[in-house]
């Protein structure tokens, strides 16, 4: 009995998703992005996509890999002026202080895109959820912009859409009402190619970012962090973060 009422709910909040509180440029899709892969290379769990992120490359002046994640998701050009208070990044740069010896690191902070994400576990439609291949993403057409996963989020890595977006990126579309997060760039990954801010990073020679699959041991980011480790942000949470970091 209660199984059919979960999904009784899960039916009428998605309906009520789709038919009031999302705002689409027209003809756009969001789940064809949060889904869609190549006919011939399917999402498998035989793949984990990961990132490392070396904080001893990462200068705390440098903004290349916000800059580039912005420009790939139109991130400030699609929203109205009346939104700058409310501006969005999916990577963000922090700076951790040592409390004794008060030594800085800065470090790019995003979705850790967890193997246990407490987003997924809150969600009430279902809309946000976890790929085969550890990529946690947003269906923002099931999404009612509760905001259950912000808050349940430790990284503070989710951003809520206020306002209706303007030129919208077609390969990354976003809604009014809807949460969203880094994506992993997975428009880009899902044909082949690395998320943009590992692409500006590696292309401004700082080689501070790696990705690539977590489950290949030949793979450039599982050798690299067999040489010289990857740390997780909370270790203490336990859950499996995609994201590992060196030099903290």
């Amino acid at each position: 009995m209660s199984d059919q009422i979960n999904d009784s709910r899960r039916n009428f909040l998605s309906k009520a998703a789709i038919a009031g509180s999302i705002t689409l440029a027209p003809g756009v899709l969001l789940h064809q992005t949060a889904h869609a892969k190549p006919d011939d290379q399917a999402v498998s769990s035989d793949t984990r996509w990961g990132m490392l992120i070396d904080t001893n490359k990462c200068a705390k002046s440098c903004t290349g890999c916000v800059d580039a994640c912005n420009e790939e998701f139109d991130l400030i050009g699609s929203m109205p002026k009346s939104s700058e208070a409310q501006k969005t990044q999916y990577i963000r740069k922090v700076t951790l202080v040592e409390k004794q010896t008060k030594h800085e690191t800065s470090l790019p902070m995003l979705c850790q895109h967890c193997e246990s994400p407490p987003c997924v576990d809150v969600c009430p439609t279902g809309a946000s959820f976890k790929r085969v291949d550890g990529i946690v993403l947003v269906d923002k057409h099931i999404c009612i912009g509760c905001r259950y996963c912000m808050m349940a989020c430790p990284y503070k890595a989710r951003s809520f859409v206020h306002e209706a977006i303007e030129n919208q990126t077609l390969s990354a579309p976003r809604g009014k009402g809807t949460v969203e997060s880094c994506t992993m760039c997975v428009h880009r990954v899902d044909n082949g190619d690395i998320p943009a801010c590992v692409e500006a990073c590696t292309a401004d020679n700082h080689n501070a970012m790696f990705f690539g699959d977590l489950n290949d041991p030949d793979s450039e980011i599982s050798r690299e962090m067999k040489k010289h480790g990857g740390k997780q942000i909370r270790a203490d949470l336990n859950l499996n973060t995609g994201v590992r970091y060196q030099g903290l």
